[in-house]
Formats: structure tokens, C-alpha cells, sequence
């Protein structure tokens, strides 16, 4: 056993005691659970509950093998072998279904038998590897996003400037032609030039600063139901799946507005397109506490998706679904992604798309942090 899981297995002995242990395990990024001599669960810090996807009064008591499932039944054999020998065991890339809905995940584990007390207990330390590989993926998302949007803001003030020129001089020329039926030449030249300002503009998204306050985000979320459902033609149907728990965040509500419209309008426009039977967008939102976006952790976040069962995403478009230009539609303009990942970034968050045949899903990650500090400066 390494220094690391020496210190979380005596962390873990004194919170046997004392309470005021307890929230130094919170702050480990590994998922602790501590087991009776019944194997039901006594207690989980924050990356457990994480994990398992439920409090750690929720499942109290609870069988540790109704959470933990694999199809050769090894894991709850390895904590009943601990338990009978007293010794410590530990697995690598386990393949795993955990949590109450049984989601497929690849994990070390560590199981450390606990021998104070009067009755043996266990602890059962999980790190899943899939949360790992997460993280490097969306470091990478956003590196990418950052350098495309460095290029795209370059190119623009490029191609924006000899625009200027060349609407100011079809102007003039416009003056100077002695046939007023020439002019339908000029007046085309100024039209194309204010349409590709226009589609510049576009590409770098909104050209305001954000203006912060607080947001409750199911607002955002029925402001844009309530403009996606103004089609009386339209045969998409909008369901909503809310934790009405969730506190308000720190956001510019307009610009949030915003980038949920775009997918949500994305969504609907490939259901029409597809001629989807009973096609439905779900929007759904659920809190995440001890969760990374990118290389930082926060101590909560908003999660914010956005569903549809149409046809799906391709696996090669996926890779490149937020940049500019880039779309899966004929009609598609590919900016509304791309607008959508900069706003919710300027929220120090990320977009993330999930699809497969028959499912679709955005997810939008919004720390709450922000809301914390503003507290403490209005105090």
C-alpha cells in the first residue's frame, strides 16, 4: 500500500471518531467508502457520492454489492476476501457497473481492512479512470477551442478592414456614374460586402462583454422552450426534466439564453430534417458536486442537457462539432456550436456532445464558483 492510501486509511480510522476528520476526506479527489462488517455502507466523502451518484444519507446502510456490479461477480468477492483474510487488496482497470443506475465505468480500487474498534469495518477506495480520460479530453477541447477562436478573431480583423475599402469605394463610384442604371452594379457589391461582415461578425460571436447577475438557470431554460415552441408547424415536442433544488449562478442570462437556443434550435432543426417519429428534445438539468472541467475542480456544478432522439452525430464530426463553419446539416451556417462553446467558456465552463443512433445529447458545465465570490465582495 502506498503513502497515499496509508494517510486516507488513518484519515479514515480517525473519522471513525471524529467528526471533524470527515471533511478532510471531502477534499480527496478519490472515492472513499467505509463498510461495515455487514459490507453496507457507513459513510462516503463527496468524490463518492460523486461516483455513486447519491448522498452519502442516501445510501447509508445500503449493501455495498447493490452499487457495485461486473459480470463475474469478482468485486464482491475481493471485499468478502478482505474482510475474511484482513488484508489489503487492490485491483486495476476493473471493468464495473456502478452507482444505482448501473453505469458502466473502469476504475482501480483498493480495499484496506479496518481493525479498531471492537468489530472489523472496511475501507474501500475507488479512482475511476474514465474520469481521467474525461479530463484530458476536455483539456484538449478547450486548448482547441481557444487557439480556433485566436485564428477566427485574426482572420476577421483581415478580412474586415479591406471590406471597409471596398464598400466606401463602391460608394463613391456609385456618386460618379454618369448612367443611374449602373448603380444596380455598385448597390450589389455594397449588399455582398455587408452580408460577408455580417457572417464575420458572426463567427466571432457576441461582441459585448458579459454582464453578470444572478440566474436561475430553469429561467433560461423556459425562455427557450417558450421560443422554440412559438412553431405552430413544428411537430417537436419539449419536455423538462428540472432539480428544482439548484441555486441561482453568476451569468449573463441574455448570452445564456443564447448558447442554449442555438443547440436547442440545432436539436429541432436535425428532428424536422430527419422526419423523426415522435421527436422530442429534453431539457434536464442536475447538480455535480467535486467536479472537474478541465485541469480545475469545483466544488459544485450546474449541468445543464440538452437531449433529442434524432439520427445522431457522427463519430468524425464530433471531433470538430464547436468549430466555426463546421456543420451536419445542408442548411447549416456551423456558428451556433461554435457561439454556444464561447459563451458558456466565458462562464468558465465547457459544451460536451454525446450521441449515438437514436440519442443525442449537449451537456453544459456551469461551476458555481462564481456565485461565491460575488457573495463575499457584496458582503
Amino acid at each position: 500500500m502506498n503513502d497515499g492510501s496509508k494517510a486516507t486509511v488513518k484519515a479514515a480510522k480517525a473519522s471513525t471518531h471524529y467528526d471533524v476528520s470527515r471533511p478532510l476526506l471531502d477534499h480527496l479527489s478519490t472515492a472513499v467508502i467505509l463498510l461495515d462488517q455487514g459490507l453496507c455502507i457507513t459513510y462516503m466523502n463527496s468524490s463518492a457520492e460523486q461516483v455513486l451518484a447519491g448522498s452519502s444519507s442516501q445510501y447509508h446502510g445500503t449493501p455495498i454489492q447493490q452499487l457495485i456490479h461486473d459480470e463475474e461477480k469478482s468485486a464482491f468477492g475481493d471485499i468478502e476476501n478482505v474482510l475474511k483474510d484482513l488484508r489489503p487488496f487492490t485491483k486495476r482497470e476493473a471493468k464495473i457497473h456502478i452507482g444505482s443506475n448501473l453505469q458502466a465505468a473502469t476504475v482501480d480500487y483498493t480495499i484496506t481492512p479496518i481493525t479498531t474498534g471492537s468489530t472489523p469495518s472496511l475501507l474501500l477506495e475507488i479512482r475511476p479512470l474514465d474520469r481521467l480520460k474525461r479530463i484530458s479530453r476536455e483539456d484538449g477541447i478547450i486548448n482547441a477551442h481557444q487557439a480556433t477562436r485566436a485564428l477566427v478573431r485574426g482572420v476577421a480583423h483581415e478580412v474586415k478592414n479591406p471590406l471597409g475599402g471596398i464598400r466606401g469605394a463602391a460608394q463613391l463610384l456609385a456618386r460618379e456614374l454618369p448612367d443611374t442604371s449602373l448603380q444596380e452594379y455598385t448597390n450589389i457589391i455594397i449588399a455582398e460586402v455587408d452580408r460577408l461582415r455580417n457572417l464575420v461578425d458572426q463567427m466571432l460571436g457576441p461582441r459585448k462583454l458579459p454582464s453578470f447577475s444572478m440566474v436561475n438557470i430553469h429561467e433560461v431554460l423556459e425562455r427557450v422552450n417558450s421560443v422554440l415552441s412559438a412553431d405552430p408547424g413544428s411537430k417537436v415536442s419539449f419536455d423538462r426534466d428540472y432539480d428544482p433544488s439548484l441555486p441561482e449562478l453568476w451569468g449573463d442570462k441574455d448570452q445564456l439564453i443564447q448558447a442554449a437556443l442555438n443547440i436547442a434550435r440545432n436539436a429541432k432543426q436535425a428532428l424536422t430534417e430527419s422526419q423523426t417519429p415522435n421527436p422530442t428534445v429534453i431539457f434536464r438539468t442536475r447538480a455535480l458536486r467535486q467536479f472537474t472541467i478541465g485541469s480545475t475542480r469545483h466544488r459544485l456544478v450546474i449541468l445543464l442537457e440538452i437531449e433529442d432522439n434524432g439520427p445522431g452525430v457522427s463519430e468524425e464530426l464530433q471531433e470538430t462539432l464547436f468549430y466555426p463553419m463546421v456543420s451536419g446539416r445542408a442548411a447549416g451556417t456551423g456558428l451556433g456550436l461554435s457561439i454556444a462553446q464561447s459563451i458558456i467558456n466565458q462562464h468558465h465552463g465547457l459544451v460536451e456532445c454525446v450521441s449515438e443512433p437514436g440519442t443525442t445529447t449537449f451537456r453544459l458545465f456551469l461551476p458555481l464558483e462564481q456565485v461565491e465570490q460575488q457573495n463575499n465582495v457584496g458582503a
